[in-house]
């Protein structure tokens, strides 16, 4: 009798407790739209990936750039990530990396399929992480 009453008592636990847990995670995410966060993308003129062209020739760049990126394992995510936008062979590139190297990195990739006059390097520098103690 007890150990039919356990058995309940824990199948009870468990049901409350996944039918909760989709709640928490919820309440703690940040809210889809994070146009406020953006504030560089928000200055008048400002180039963003919404503003990539779709011809052939824009899609096949910018296609073969985030190749020759994604394909140097030594970059940090935060480099993998960068904004590649090309309009007219005009290629621009935005978003933060944690070195100058990175940065310097991913312009000669672009620069070297689209020609350096055609690369506009709008890469930022992000802040060091601190280090826990």
């Amino acid at each position: 009798m007890y150990l039919q009453s356990s058995r309940r008592w824990l199948r009870a636990l468990v049901a409350a407790a996944v039918l909760t847990a989709p709640a928490v995670p919820a309440m703690a995410q940040t809210p889809a739209d994070n146009t406020k966060v953006n504030k560089q993308d928000r200055a008048k003129g400002a180039v963003t990936a919404d503003q990539q062209k779709e011809t052939a020739a824009d899609r096949e760049l910018t296609q073969k750039i985030r190749k020759a990126v994604m394909d140097e394992k030594t970059l940090s995510t935060y480099a993998h990530n960068v904004k590649i936008v090309t309009q007219g062979g005009q290629v621009t590139l935005k978003g933060p990396v944690r070195t100058e190297e990175e940065k310097r990195m991913i312009e000669a990739k672009a620069a070297e399929l689209a020609g350096a006059d055609h690369v506009v390097n709008q890469i930022t520098i992000a802040p060091a992480k601190p280090t826990k103690k």
